[in-house]
């Protein structure tokens, strides 16, 4: 059973910047890819960037093209994703996620995705 393990979530002032971790841990796929998704209050959950863990082909939601970078470090099976000039719209529960048959990309629907994890927040202050 693959379980996902998100940290690095706190407060910072807009401007600034943060960088979320996403463990991985079980057996996983080959053709599988990871994302980064947000959910603000009231809001649907938003993807974010995505990235295929075997070839490292990245992809990007509009609201975080430029600020925002996905990686991932394969030898320590651990997603990331770097937030730069943070907005106060950015505030929100920040989720990464697996999804185990993919294309070329990382899908951009959350109901693609089949593991979850449990979720770290981010609040940007103005």
């Amino acid at each position: 059973q693959v379980q996902l393990v998100e940290s690095g979530g706190g407060l910072v002032q807009a401007g600034g910047s943060l960088r979320l971790s996403c463990g991985v841990s079980g057996r996983t796929s080959i053709q599988y890819a990871m994302g980064w998704f947000r959910q603000a209050p009231g809001k649907e959950r938003e993807f974010l960037a995505g990235i295929k863990w075997r070839n490292g082909n990245t992809n990007y939601g509009d609201s975080v093209k430029g600020r925002f970078i996905i990686s991932r470090d394969r030898d320590k099976n651990t997603l990331y994703l770097q937030m730069n000039s943070l907005k106060p719209e950015d505030t929100g529960v920040y989720y990464c996620a697996a999804a185990w048959n993919t294309n070329i990309y990382a899908p951009r629907e959350s109901t693609d995705y089949e593991t979850w994890g449990q979720g770290t927040q981010v609040t940007v202050s103005s």
